[in-house]
């Protein structure tokens, strides 16, 4: 049925993409990516080939002006699995609607959560096996949640949202997170961004985030320092990752480790090739040493493709 419901909603979208809309003032933008690879695993001494999308996604987004300085926007954003065997590949993702003005602005639904946002893009292999959500905790997109962003204060911006106890992975609380952030994340305003956030009783976690990423000389260079604790738990876990990345002419090189206490390590390098400015090849190798898995460390090597449209 969600299936059904999501190709359906999708369909309508592309319609009236392409059809002239009833509100002349609200433009309704179709935007996605298709990022698939071929990626050879080594997991446990077992060795497989995958051709996996790496969420790859298809959305619509708009605004309206309503007059008065304020404006209506939303989003309605889905998941597409390319490798998912029995054809369930819709996956929620960000779905929200909202208001903004000189107030800031104000969001409700399913969305990420401020601290999930204030790593900007530290992570270089976001969405690959090498992300930072494979280590750290703290990567959520909740389903219920308010979400509140103050305007820029010359390059300063606060952000909190509100989680609600009928979250279903909430376990009955209601969680708070909290973030502050100065700077540009994609490095194009400002020389260098950083962030401090903090969770409440997120997705059963107590979690303090710090991040900065600041370009010298060419290179951008990240890192972030996390405590987490499980509710009720009583044990802080303490991690960090380290971040590069380096432009030559069209391939840009990455590398990134991170670490976290009771969880394990992770190290990645890879480079991408722009074709253009929406198209780009890619290739990565990753290692993943967890502490469950006992003395076998996974290894991952994956080439890939992705246009964003």
């Amino acid at each position: 049925m969600m299936n059904l419901f999501a190709k359906t909603l999708l369909a309508c979208a592309v319609t009236a993409a392409t059809a002239s809309t009833a509100y002349a003032a609200d433009p309704l933008q179709v935007y996605g990516k298709l990022n698939v690879s071929a990626q050879s695993n080594d997991v446990a001494g077992e060795t497989e080939t995958t051709i996996q999308s790496n969420a790859s996604r298809f959305g619509v987004k708009g605004n309206f002006d309503l007059g008065n300085d304020l404006e209506a926007f939303y989003t309605i954003e889905y998941e597409v699995d390319t490798g998912d065997d029995v054809k369930e590949n819709f996956k929620a993702r960000n779905q929200f609607v909202g208001l903004q003005g000189g107030f800031g602005l104000v969001s409700v639904g399913r969305n990420d959560t401020v601290l999930k946002i204030s790593q900007g893009k530290v992570d270089q292999f976001n969405d690959l096996v090498g992300d930072v959500k494979n280590v750290f905790k703290g990567e959520n997109r909740m389903a219920q949640t308010a979400t509140y962003m103050t305007p820029m204060f010359s390059d300063f911006q606060f952000g909190l949202t509100y989680v609600a106890d009928g979250d279903a992975e909430q376990s009955e609380n209601t969680g708070v997170s909290m973030a502050a952030s100065y700077g540009d994340s994609g490095l194009k305003a400002t020389p260098f961004y950083a962030a401090i956030a903090y969770d409440s009783e997120v997705k059963g976690y107590d979690t303090a985030r710090a991040t900065v990423q600041g370009k010298v000389a060419g290179l951008v260079l990240g890192g972030m320092y996390q405590q987490q604790e499980k509710l009720n738990s009583g044990v802080t876990d303490n991690g960090y990752l380290l971040s590069a990345a380096y432009d030559i002419d069209a391939v840009t090189l990455k590398a990134q480790y991170q670490d976290m206490d009771n969880k394990g390590d992770s190290m990645s390098v890879g480079a991408d090739y722009t074709l253009a400015k929406p198209t780009k090849l890619f290739a990565y190798y990753t290692t993943n040493a967890m502490y469950d898995s006992g003395d076998v460390d996974d290894s991952y090597f994956g080439l890939g493709l992705e246009h964003k449209f």
